[in-house]
C-alpha cells in the first residue's frame, strides 16, 4: 500500500517477463500471504515493501519457490552479481503476466492450522497501522465467533497516524487505549506488511514476544510431542524452560528469518519464534505469519474462561529490557571491552553465536553489531526488575563510556 509500490511491481514484473518467465500478480497482500502464494503454488515470489520503515522506504522481500529464504547467503549475493553482470542464464524470448486472487485461499489455509470452532464470544481491537492488516484482517476475522473493533485500517502508505513498528512502544498506544476503551479481551498490533503481531492484554499490558513463543510452542507440542521448538538468542529464558517442561526440544538461532527457516528445515522444527515478533510455522511452509500468531493467541484465550493476563502468567518468568540502541564508533572493540568485563574472568558464560551473549545464574545479556548502522544493541534479561536494571546500566555505562 505504499505509493510507490505499483510502480515498483508493474517494472518488477515487466522485467520478468522480458527475460521470458512468467508472472503471476496477486495484488494488494500482506508479507505472508506472499508466503502462502509462493508455497502453495510451490513458486518463487517477489514482494514490493519495506515493512516496519517510514513511509518513504520501499524495498523488495524475496523468497524461493515453496517459500523458501533468500538470505545474504542464500541468494541476495549470486542476484548482486546477475544484477552487476548479467546473468549467465539464457531464457526463451518472452513471458506472460496474469492476475490471480489469492486472499480466499489463504484465510482458508489459516483456518486449517488453528481450530477456531468452538471460542467463547471475544472482543478484539485490532491496529492495523494503516498497513496490510487492513486487508487481510477483515477476511479472516469475519470468520471468527467475535466482535472487531478496527483501528487505522484504511491502506495509507504515508502512515498517518503512526508508524507500522509494533515493536517500538510509542505506537501501541492508540491500541492500548482503545482496549481499555472498549473493555476488550485482547488487542493485536500489526506491522507495516502484517508479517508480525504484537499482543495487548485486557488491562492495556504490552505483552512481551517471548510470552507469546511460550504459549504458540506450548500449543504446538500437544499436537506434535517432543517436537524441536526454534528460539532466537534474544528469547526469553522462559522458552526454553516451558519447552522442556513440555517434553520438547529447545534449539537456540540467531537472530533473522533466513537463519531460522535453515535451521527449522535442518532439524525439522514445528514452530520457532523471535523477539521481534516473527512466529514461524512448519504447516505454514516454515515461513513467518503474524496472522497464524495472533490466531494461536485467540484460540487459546477463545478456549478457556479467564482474562488474558491470568493465562499468559505461567509463560512470563523473566524481566526484560527491551532492546535498547547506542551509538558507537567500534562495535567489535566495545563488544571487546565489555567480554573483558563481564566474561569468563568474571566467572559468567560468553557464546558468540550472534554477537556476544553474557550469561549469569539468574540474568543474561545480549549485545549485537547493527548490519545497517554504528550501532550496537544491548537486551538484557533477569529474574527481577532491579537485577536486570542493574546489569542494563552497568552495560550501558560500558558502552558509552
Amino acid at each position: 500500500m505504499r505509493p510507490s509500490s505499483p510502480v515498483f511491481a508493474d517494472a518488477f514484473s515487466a522485467g520478468v517477463t522480458s527475460q521470458g518467465l512468467d508472472v503471476i500478480r496477486i495484488g494488494l497482500a500482506s508479507t505472508d500471504l506472499l508466503y502462502f502464494a509462493a508455497g502453495k503454488l510451490n513458486f518463487p515470489g517477489a514482494m514490493f515493501t519495506a515493512s516496519h520503515n517510514p513511509a518513504e522506504y520501499n524495498g523488495i522481500k524475496l523468497c524461493l519457490s515453496g517459500a523458501r529464504p533468500i538470505g545474504r547467503e542464500s541468494g541476495l549475493l549470486t542476484i548482486e552479481r546477475f544484477v552487476n553482470e548479467g546473468s549467465p542464464i539464457d531464457f526463451r524470448s518472452v513471458g506472460t503476466e496474469r492476475s490471480e486472487d489469492m486472499l480466499s485461499a489463504y484465510v482458508e489455509h489459516l483456518l486449517t492450522l488453528v481450530d477456531l470452532s468452538d471460542i467463547r464470544p471475544l472482543k478484539i481491537v485490532i491496529d492495523a497501522g494503516n498497513g496490510m492488516a487492513g486487508h487481510t484482517a477483515p477476511a479472516v476475522f469475519a470468520r471468527l465467533n467475535c466482535e472487531v473493533i478496527p483501528i487505522f485500517f484504511e491502506l495509507d502508505g504515508t502512515f498517518p497516524n503512526h508508524e507500522a513498528n509494533p515493536i517500538d512502544p510509542k505506537n501501541l498506544k492508540d491500541l492500548q487505549k482503545a482496549v481499555k476503551k472498549y473493555k476488550a479481551d485482547i488487542g493485536l498490533a500489526f506491522d507495516g506488511d502484517a508479517d508480525r503481531c504484537f499482543l495487548v492484554d485486557e488491562n492495556g499490558e504490552l505483552v512481551n514476544p517471548s510470552t507469546l513463543t511460550a504459549l504458540i510452542a506450548s500449543r504446538e507440542l500437544k499436537k506434535s510431542p517432543g517436537a524441536n521448538i526454534i528460539y532466537n538468542l534474544i528469547s526469553s529464558r522462559a522458552v526454553v524452560e516451558i519447552v522442556e517442561e513440555a517434553g520438547g526440544k529447545a534449539i537456540r538461532s540467531r537472530v533473522g528469518h533466513s537463519y531460522i527457516k535453515k535451521l527449522m528445515a535442518d532439524t525439522g522444527a514445528v514452530f520457532g519464534g523471535e523477539h521481534s515478533g516473527h512466529f514461524y510455522f512448519r504447516d505454514f511452509w516454515r515461513a513467518d505469519s503474524g496472522m497464524l500468531a495472533a490466531l494461536h493467541a485467540i484460540a487459546a484465550l477463545g478456549e478457556v474462561d479467564t482474562n488474558l493476563s491470568k493465562l499468559l502468567k505461567p509463560f512470563s518468568r523473566y524481566i526484560a529490557s527491551g532492546e535498547i540502541n547506542s551509538e558507537v564508533a567500534d562495535a567489535l572493540s566495545s563488544m571487546a571491552e565489555i567480554e573483558a568485563i563481564y566474561g569468563p574472568a568474571a566467572g559468567n558464560e560468553v557464546d558468540h553465536l550472534d554477537g556476544l551473549t553474557v550469561s549469569g545464574d539468574t540474568w543474561w545479556f545480549n549485545v549485537r553489531a547493527s548490519n545497517t548502522e554504528p550501532l550496537l544493541r544491548l537486551n538484557v534479561e533477569a529474574k527481577t526488575q532491579a537485577r536486570m536494571e542493574k546489569i542494563r546500566d552497568e552495560v550501558l555505562a560500558t558502552i558509552r563510556g
